[in-house]
């Protein structure tokens, strides 16, 4: 199938691992211009390298962004430098900077870091004249998981602002759709870091899974590429689950 990407400008937080890592990835394998920023410059370096054989331009920089003013600021910097913005990937969040539990980062990151990044790339998409929106969620946000904690709750908002947003987004030809991935396992990962710290979890999580095995980056990365391609052009409001069966909800 043809995703229609070729030459499609996208930008992403959080990018240098895991899911990030794996969608950009497919993005530049497609043919797309790309721009994205990690909190590590060696992985960024290394990240540039990877990505450049696909051809297409590729900005990298290495950025915290815990300052919503600057985060901004790089935002219209990476689409100035793409020539636009078609697809805007929210990506960053407290669970890589180990703060699930930390109310105030969570929020920075995961919420304001959405709603910054949705607010400033507005005018970029819409020029797009057909721009994408993915935000990630987690299967935190719709099932009880664990224990009350910021990630969960403030994920499950993001499904709430995604779903609106959408609504008021149609009219001008941008879409924006939601993906909640379950277990993700990758070297470095939290669930391979809960793997050495908590066996007793990670066994138990494992020993739900209906398919037998926690998901890799590539999982959800090939559904992040399609649902913010072209050949989605009529999905908008929705949020994916990417869990191999393990929540149990039924939605309708």
């Amino acid at each position: 199938m043809d995703l229609g990407l070729k030459g499609k400008k996208v930008i992403i937080n959080g990018g240098s691992r895991g899911l990030g890592l794996a969608a950009l990835e497919i993005f530049a394998a497609e043919g797309c211009d790309i721009a994205f920023f990690s909190r590590d410059a060696k992985r960024v370096d290394a990240t540039i390298n990877k990505l450049k054989a696909g051809g297409g331009q590729v900005v990298g920089d290495a950025f915290d962004m815990n300052d919503l003013d600057a985060y901004q600021a790089w935002l219209k910097g990476a689409a100035e430098k793409l020539g636009g913005c078609d697809i805007f990937i929210h990506n960053a969040s407290s669970s890589g900077a180990q703060g699930t539990m930390d109310w105030e980062l969570t929020f920075r990151l995961d919420m304001m870091g959405a709603v910054k990044g949705c607010e400033t790339l507005e005018p970029a998409l819409e020029a797009a004249g057909g721009g994408s929106v993915i935000l990630m969620s987690s299967t935190a946000a719709v099932e009880t998981f664990i224990y009350p904690q910021a990630f969960n709750a403030i994920k499950a908002a993001i499904l709430t602002y995604g779903k609106q947003l959408s609504q008021l987004w149609a009219p001008k030809n941008i879409r924006v759709n939601m993906v909640s991935p379950g277990p993700i396992s990758y070297p470095g990962g939290n669930w391979e870091t809960i793997k050495g710290a908590m066996p007793e979890l990670y066994e138990k999580t494992l020993s739900e899974m209906p398919l037998g095995r926690f998901g890799a980056p590539e999982d959800v990365a090939r559904a992040v590429v399609f649902l913010s391609s072209p050949a989605a052009s009529y999905i908008t409001g929705t949020n994916v689950v990417i869990d191999g069966g393990y929540t149990k909800r039924v939605q309708f």
